[in-house]
């Protein structure tokens, strides 16, 4: 079978999740055909053979929105059909992806960047190609958000140099783009590696001279240390270099008044989110688990205000990946 995606045609992998289905007794069975899906509560689906118990969740760091929302696209799985999901920790979209592809979670958030990286086996994949990956659905632009203690007095990215700034989780979206952004930009900043609500705190109490998070917005752990940091906004020529460097980054803008401090527009550079599935979940689970999450977009948002961009017409911010056969009909 075949997926499309953009202008490319992908061969999509199948092969049945989990084991041969257990016999059961005559009044189970009766009782299976008769349940009606209502029974199981707002809306919830019965489970259908082959689909999983339980689903884990490759979310994010705490303090970031990927947390966030894995809770919420949790809470939303599970009640609609049926099944236990559950939102991990983990160091964002690089070990969402290993997790995935070893079956220890079966969907995952990734950005597009470090999927195609994934996908080719260039970069932090080191030579290994990771083909588990499917795209579900499109959840939300990812900005880079640069910002220092407001006690430094530091406006521009060139005065790093020399610093010590956090960002973030070693395989999250800004673990593995901001040491290259840097290298362009000839900023010899020292990187560290950690949670993103610790690495803000740090910033705030003077262990970190900053940070640099590539993430939705707002950021909730910036959010609440609103009253300690300042932006700082990458020069358009900047932007220049870093896009001629890494051109899977593109042009993005943090709106005036997502955070207290913020009172312009901040222009930056931004890398897509999608949600991914294991090629081998069936393709009806998907195709449901997709339909619910659009269908519980209120919901979403409520938990986190970037994903209002958690739109069905957002798929087509993908052009590199393939798209889960599941998910590839519901957006036919």
């Amino acid at each position: 079978m075949v997926a499309t995606c953009g202008n490319k045609i992908h061969r999509v992998e199948r092969a049945p999740y989990g084991g041969p289905v257990k016999q059961i007794g005559t009044w189970g069975l009766i009782s299976a055909i008769f349940m009606s899906p209502l029974l199981l509560g707002d809306g919830a689906l019965a489970q259908r053979a082959g689909w999983p118990a339980s689903i884990t969740i490759g979310a994010g760091s705490p303090g970031g929105p990927y947390y966030v929302y894995g809770q919420e696209i949790a809470r939303i799985l599970s009640r609609a059909l049926g099944i236990e999901a559950t939102a991990q920790v983990t160091q964002g979209p690089a070990q969402n992806i290993v997790l995935l592809e070893k079956r220890e979670a079966m969907l995952g958030f990734i950005t597009t960047g470090v999927g195609l990286q994934a996908w080719e086996g260039t970069n932090w994949a080191k030579g290994t190609k990771y083909r588990a990956i499917r795209v579900a659905f499109p959840m939300y632009d990812t900005a880079f958000q640069f910002a220092a203690p407001k006690r430094l007095g530091i406006t521009s990215l060139k005065e790093l140099a020399g610093l010590q700034i956090g960002a973030g989780p070693r395989a999250g979206t800004a673990g593995t783009y901001v040491p290259e952004i840097f290298k362009a930009l000839g900023i010899a900043a020292v990187v560290r590696f950690g949670s993103v609500a610790q690495q803000t705190t740090q910033a705030v109490n003077g262990e970190l001279d900053g940070v640099a998070f590539a993430s939705g917005f707002p950021v909730p752990a910036l959010l609440a240390a609103a009253h300690a940091m300042d932006f700082l906004q990458p020069s358009a020529e900047e932007v220049a270099i870093i896009r001629k460097r890494l051109p899977e980054l593109s042009a993005t803008v943090v709106p005036a008044g997502t955070y207290p401090f913020l009172v312009e527009d901040y222009h930056t550079l931004g890398v897509y989110n999608f949600a991914v599935a294991h090629k081998d979940l069936p393709d009806d689970f998907v195709y449901d688990m997709v339909k619910v999450v659009f269908e519980k977009h209120k919901e979403l948002v409520k938990a986190h205000p970037a994903a209002k961009e958690t739109v069905a017409a957002n798929i087509t911010r993908n052009s590199t990946l393939p798209v889960h056969p599941g998910a590839a009909r519901y957006y036919r």
